[in-house]
């Protein structure tokens, strides 16, 4: 067919889009037309060698203008999952974080969880003519990830309570039929067609209150960004069920309880403050003072683990909840990126005294909460 590259062709495009710049036409037998020279020129705009590369000092990083337009142009040319890579690596390189302080430019970007942290971060900076538009970009985000994960983790947890209310001898009423058949299939007498139920499995007539105490504890150091925004999240759609009580704790060296806003995990987000030290004994002791109900509490840590504290009194504070009967889980990160660097001493340390540390996706988030309040292993995802 004419017009259509063939594979060779389409090799030398990509090599020759790799290669970038004047000079990387070289060996490739190409030049860079049309829509290839303004991918081209976009990508050389922040990574240098490209044939934007020779007047980047005067374009990309100098002026709101032209960053602007250059956000425009990767929105064009690549799909929004390099966009946001390559918004990541602008503010990196090219010192653009200041510029994201200008409402313009937040109208331009492609919200994400990192751009998310990245406000968060300069939050305390931002001047109010950009404040409304930057918590409009936070709230986008929070929104979607509400959509994705809220379902999911209702369903779940739900099931989690519900399982953990069945009785061996309910009333005829609450009886589980499915599973007492399942349960009883070895005494099927064929002559009579039937199944004889030894054994009755139903759901407790549980009182409607609440039947789990959730404590959320986050570090809010700068590494730990997306895992604050993911926890705000997940904190906002626990208080939203009547059956778990939740608290939100973050800290740094300081210790900072946000229960009160969980109704709106954007204002959870605006108070929190990323970066600083981390004093997770200092967070743990006022967790553990919290605590009530030690046998229907789970306890959440999220951090890196740098203790900057009493690293011996946190230990002791951990072994003393499990001791009480609390379900402790540590997490070493909750995003999709894995585990950040974290203190692998004291990650053994903990998993020593039965509590394994390791970074969850959002995703599995739910699965990990439901196997806590079952008081069951734990689905730790390999390494």
């Amino acid at each position: 067919m004419t017009g259509v590259p063939s594979g060779d062709d389409e090799r030398m495009r990509r090599w020759r889009l790799v290669l970038g710049g004047e000079s990387g036409a070289e060996g490739t037998g190409r030049a860079l037309a049309g829509q290839d020279a303004a991918m081209d020129a976009a990508l050389g705009a922040l990574y240098g060698g490209g044939t934007a590369g020779k007047d980047r000092g005067a374009g990309l990083g100098a002026s709101a203008p032209s960053v602007a337009r250059w956000l425009g142009d990767i929105r064009t040319y690549f799909p929004s999952s390099v966009v946001q890579v390559m918004q990541r690596d602008a503010i990196e390189r090219l010192g653009l974080a200041a510029l994201l302080l200008e409402p313009e430019m937040l109208e331009a970007v492609e919200a994400d969880v990192h751009l998310v942290a990245t406000l968060l971060s300069l939050n305390k900076a931002m001047p109010e003519t950009t404040r409304e538009t930057a918590r409009a970009v936070v709230r986008k985000v929070v929104g979607e990830l509400e959509k994705r994960l809220a379902t999911r983790t209702r369903a779940t947890l739900t099931g989690a309570l519900d399982r953990g209310a069945r009785v061996s001898r309910p009333r005829h009423r609450d009886i589980d039929w499915d599973r007492t058949i399942r349960a009883n299939l070895k005494n099927y007498l064929p002559e009579h067609g039937t199944v004889v139920p030894e054994r009755l499995i139903g759901y407790g007539r549980a009182a409607r209150g609440v039947k789990k105490d959730v404590v959320l504890c986050v570090d809010q150091s700068g590494s730990m960004a997306a895992s604050v925004v993911h926890a705000s999240v997940f904190g906002a759609v626990l208080a939203s069920m009547r059956s778990i009580a939740t608290r939100l704790v973050v800290f740094d060296t300081a210790v900072v309880d946000l229960t009160d806003e969980l109704d709106d995990p954007v204002d959870v987000l605006f108070a929190t403050q990323l970066g600083g030290g981390t004093d997770i004994n200092r967070a743990l002791a006022y967790c553990q003072s919290q605590i009530t109900r030690p046998a229907d509490t789970v306890v959440v840590l999220i951090s890196d683990l740098y203790e900057g504290g009493i690293r011996d009194e946190m230990l002791k504070r951990v072994a003393a909840m499990k001791a009480a009967g609390v379900q402790f889980v540590a997490l070493l990160a909750l995003s999709d990126e894995g585990a950040p660097a974290y203190d692998r001493e004291h990650a053994a340390a903990l998993a020593a005294l039965g509590a394994p540390a390791f970074a969850c996706t959002p995703d599995l988030f739910p699965e990990v909460m439901a196997a806590a309040i079952e008081r069951r292993p734990l689905p730790i995802p390999e390494a």
